[in-house]
């Protein structure tokens, strides 16, 4: 067929002319003016009924205040039932109850899974009976009620250990931990030879994975580091209400098979203390997500097998062998994930994760593993997020992310952090506006609430902060606060552990 204009046919062959398309300009011009001229005259009228409508809204809103100026402020109140007494440490996201409703494989059933809407309970849950006041910190990190917290199965199990031990009607913490029944204080002061950035404010925060009754958290309080203590809902009951009973920081969760719930390269150290999390199984997925949330040239410390196996394995119901070969596995994994030993002595080794993204370029290799995330895998998503067995590579446009880069505290705490301009309207300015506002508002919030301040208030939470300048402001009281952000918020949580404070991203209803 030649090239040319195609002419369409009536049914009879015969050709049909097509009309000039220059003579169907000037009605369809006229057909477009008629349409938008009627548009108009309907978005007119409709706008000038809207306008109306808002306007006696307006008027009505404005004008009920006038009509209550003369009397109270009338407030309908809303009561609650209590819940049954066997509801008295109901957490509804973990939940035993509904342990059955998942699986065991890595321990699914541990994770958050909140209950459907028919499920929810609507009423107070209750304190345990003969419930009393909490003691006051500082007091409070070494004792607390026994009737505030009446678990006696971890005392029993735990005794040799010296985690707590009960004495009339208190329990006592005398700060030992399975790798250190002879008191956390040693333990710890081992730690800081091997780390000398604990002792000069480069390092301020940290998490403990599977904290136990959170000794080694509460313990680091006086040292200027600040920790985030986790650990399950399991058969150590809990754990964290021991913790938070006694004024230490702790939320409830577990390295599974979801993300924990906070921004990459945030804190400063990560700590198991024969945490009994399988570092070296799943193709190390678990040492990935501690790589993910620790910071560059941040430490990740640990003690408990395989560490020291040359003297420990035979109270580790194993062989030398085995554990020789755990550890093994263990410095593979860790050097193919960019971390060096960074030092070992005793029952303590402690790997650092490099600052040079230059080790990262082994990655590129084909087939190797693991391998590097791909760029569609947002580095912060960290609510309900999958855990993927991939490295994320910190990002090699911010320079000062690194521990090393970062001003020492307590500098960074009023310093705007690289990471605000990352934020969606973020900046220096904003930053330091938002800093000096909640110096201001805690003047006034101290006014409402005297005790604020004083040994009357130790746990506090800030439901839906930004930078963190609420916490920021109560910085030099005796209290702490767990930092709040919406995973469909702007993501301004990587900022606050920028500047050294602590929190998670929570939804209250996921």
């Amino acid at each position: 067929m030649k090239s040319g204009t195609m002419k369409h046919k009536d049914k009879d062959g015969k050709p049909i002319s097509q009309p000039d398309r220059s003579s169907r300009t000037v009605p369809m011009a006229l057909m477009f003016v008629v349409l938008c001229g009627f548009s108009f005259y309907l978005g007119g009228i409709f706008c000038s009924e809207k306008d109306s409508y808002v306007s006696k809204e307006v008027t009505k809103t404005d004008e009920s205040p006038r009509r209550t100026d003369a009397g109270p402020l009338q407030v309908k109140a809303i009561t609650f039932p209590q819940c049954s007494s066997d509801y008295q440490d109901y957490t509804p996201c973990t939940d035993p109850r509904r342990w059955k409703k998942y699986g065991l494989h890595r321990l699914t059933f541990m994770e958050r899974h909140c209950p459907p809407v028919f499920e929810r309970k609507e009423c107070l849950v209750p304190p345990p009976d003969g419930y009393k006041l909490p003691i006051r910190w500082p007091k409070s990190r070494n004792e607390c009620w026994y009737r505030n917290v009446p678990y006696d199965w971890i005392n029993k199990q735990k005794s040799n250990q010296h985690w707590l031990r009960k004495e009339g009607e208190k329990f006592l913490f005398p700060g030992g931990g399975t790798m250190f029944p002879s008191g956390v204080g040693p333990y710890i002061d081992l730690m800081q030879d091997l780390i000398p950035g604990m002792k000069d404010g480069t390092v301020r925060t940290a998490i403990d994975t599977g904290c136990g009754v959170a000794s080694w958290g509460g313990d680091l309080i006086d040292r200027g580091i600040l920790t985030v203590s986790l650990a399950p809902r399991d058969n150590h009951e809990a754990q964290v209400q021991f913790a938070l009973e006694r004024g230490i920081p702790a939320i409830l969760g577990i390295i599974s098979t979801q993300r924990l719930p906070f921004p990459s390269n945030s804190f400063d150290m990560a700590h198991c203390s024969r945490c009994l999390i399988p570092w070296t199984e799943f193709g190390g997925i678990y040492l990935l997500e501690v790589h993910r949330i620790l910071r560059p040239g941040g430490f990740w410390v640990l003690s408990g097998p395989p560490v020291n196996y040359e003297n420990r394995w035979r109270g580790w119901n194993t062989t030398i062998e085995d554990q020789k070969s755990d550890y093994e596995k263990l410095q593979e994994l860790l050097t193919s994930m960019c971390f060096k030993l960074y030092n070992k002595k005793d029952d303590i080794a402690v790997w650092q994760k490099l600052s040079d993204n230059s080790c990262y370029k082994q990655l590129d290799t084909p087939d190797n593993y693991p391998p590097k995330c791909d760029d569609g895998t947002e580095p912060d998503s960290a609510w309900y997020t999958p855990l993927r067995p991939c490295v994320v590579v910190p990002n090699t446009k911010l320079k000062k992310l690194a521990l090393k880069s970062i001003p020492k505290w307590p500098e960074r705490l009023h310093v705007a952090p690289e990471r605000v301009a990352d934020v969606r309207g973020g900046s220096g300015g904003a930053f330091n506006h938002d800093d000096s506002k909640w110096k201001v508002r805690v003047k006034h919030y101290k006014k409402l609430v005297p005790a604020i301040g004083t040994d009357k208030i130790r746990n506090v939470m800030d439901m839906n902060t930004a930078y963190g300048g609420f916490a920021a402001a109560l910085i030099d009281d005796p209290l702490w606060v767990m930092n709040l952000v919406s995973s469909y918020a702007a993501n301004t949580l990587a900022v606050v552990y920028d500047r050294g404070l602590i929190g998670t991203y929570h939804d209250w209803y996921l």
